[in-house]
């Protein structure tokens, strides 16, 4: 027994997806047993745009029954069947966390009206229900309402069980196929073919448009665990995923090198952090009269040759507090606390530094340097090895005057050769250097450092 459902919702505002009215038809592979239909109250307003989209309005469900009052008729009648939706993952995980909400597991197996047309009718111009349903000549009485789309979607599948002479959709079912949790755009061939090893992976739309940039140690088992994630930003972007392409890079340290680049070349829809292209504040040091070393941020125009640069004031001044912190440092000589005559500690009667007389200026500047010095790489000249995308192959990341140049792949024949840093930038992709390359960097070495001493 099948439940072909469709819900129409409030759309992606920020109070998240609530369900304004649902249809499910209880369906044997022949003909329709039951049917409920029901217009449901979000319990938040539905944006015009969606009022548009749907016809449905906030006068409408105002007073129709909230979610949990159906919950168990929805319960009861879709028990023991396969849930059956286009575009599956939409309507079943929103149903799902309705359940959630409610203290309940909504479970139960799904196929996807999309992914079965797709395989079973291929080559058609378009698998939207409507584009389907006008090549295939079936009528929808009222498109975008819950019962007109679950009715044409019971009649598309009706046609996708009699023309299954390849038992495709008993494959779908198979617990090891997959074919329920995937993107409903996306080949399941293209996931079985993806590699298990370090590298970097795209998602892409239908337009072959990088939406997504991700870094994985394997490739084939991080990809899927998208698919898993219920999270709504997940969502979105599985649902947009029709195509996946990927880089290997043989280690983990080349990988994240590479998807951080990426994300600042390609600037993806779905990816948040490292977009910023523009590094704006920069950390510089001087001395006062006194000889206090003093350690202060600007704009990164005006700091000719900043120790380190952030993209973001308040970025800049989160890892200076930490800084102040490990090597207790000032808070007033670090600029984070302005026109005062002593330092917060001061006032608390704890301070222990210059500021207070309670140290010497020579042994507080120490200390301030020593900070300095984490800061960064502290490497003039470097070449950092890994293994690289086959056993003959080294990958490498190249530092030179202590800036980052790029990565690459050599033989290790001819790796064997090189005496200096300098030989291996014949070979190098040059990549830009910028704080984000420089934290995962400084986070590489002080890994290798620690293990050395284990």
């Amino acid at each position: 027994m099948y439940a072909v459902v469709d819900i129409e919702t409030t759309g992606n505002g920020y109070k998240g997806q609530k369900i304004t009215e649902i249809s499910i038809f209880i369906f044997d592979g022949k003909v329709v047993v039951d049917e409920f239909t029901s217009l449901v109250n979000p319990e938040q307003n539905i944006p015009p745009f969606i009022t548009n989209l749907t016809g449905i309005t906030n006068t409408m469900v105002r007073y129709a029954p909230k979610f949990y009052e159906i919950a168990r008729k929805v319960e009861e009648i879709t028990k023991d069947t396969i849930f059956v939706a286009h575009n599956v993952n939409f309507d079943y995980n929103i149903i799902r966390d309705e359940f959630k909400n409610l203290g309940f597991d909504f479970k139960r197996k799904k196929l996807c009206t999309v992914r079965l047309t797709r395989k079973i009718m291929p080559g058609l111009r378009s698998y939207s229900l409507g584009n389907i349903c006008a090549d295939e000549n079936i009528p929808i009485n009222g498109r975008h309402r819950a019962k007109g789309d679950a009715e044409a979607t019971t009649e598309l599948f009706k046609r996708l069980l009699e023309r299954d002479d390849k038992f495709i959709i008993n494959s779908f079912l198979n617990p090891r196929s997959r074919q329920a949790t995937l993107p409903p755009l996306l080949d399941k061939k293209i996931v079985d073919n993806l590699p298990e090893t370090f590298g970097v992976y795209y998602f892409k739309n239908t337009a072959k448009e990088i939406i997504y940039v991700g870094k994985a140690n394997n490739i084939k088992q991080r990809v899927i665990s998208h698919f898993y994630d219920k999270k709504k930003k997940e969502r979105e972007l599985c649902m947009e995923t029709a195509h996946i392409s990927f880089t290997k890079t043989g280690s983990e340290i080349l990988a994240l090198l590479l998807e951080s680049s990426e994300i600042k070349d390609i600037y993806p829809k779905y990816n948040r952090s490292q977009k910023n292209k523009k590094e704006a504040i920069g950390l510089f040091c001087y001395e006062d009269q006194k000889g206090v070393t003093h350690l202060a941020f600007n704009r990164i125009k005006i700091v000719p040759n900043p120790i380190m640069s952030f993209y973001s004031l308040a970025e800049c001044r989160n890892f200076l507090e930490k800084l102040c912190e490990e090597f207790s440092l000032c808070p007033k000589y670090c600029h984070l606390q302005n026109n005062v005559k002593a330092c917060f500690h001061h006032q608390l009667k704890t301070c222990k530094g210059v500021c207070c007389d309670k140290e010497s200026v020579k042994n507080y500047n120490i200390r301030v340097q020593k900070a300095i010095n984490s800061i960064g790489l502290s490497l003039e000249n470097s070449v950092i090895k890994e293994q690289g995308r086959t056993e003959n192959e080294i990958g490498f990341a190249l530092i030179l005057g202590g800036v980052y140049q790029g990565f690459g792949f050599i033989d290790k024949v001819i790796a064997d050769g090189f005496k200096n840093p300098e030989d291996y930038q014949f070979y190098v992709q040059p990549k830009k250097d910028n704080r984000d390359i420089q934290r995962i960097l400084a986070a590489y070495i002080k890994k290798k450092e620690e293990a050395m001493l284990l």
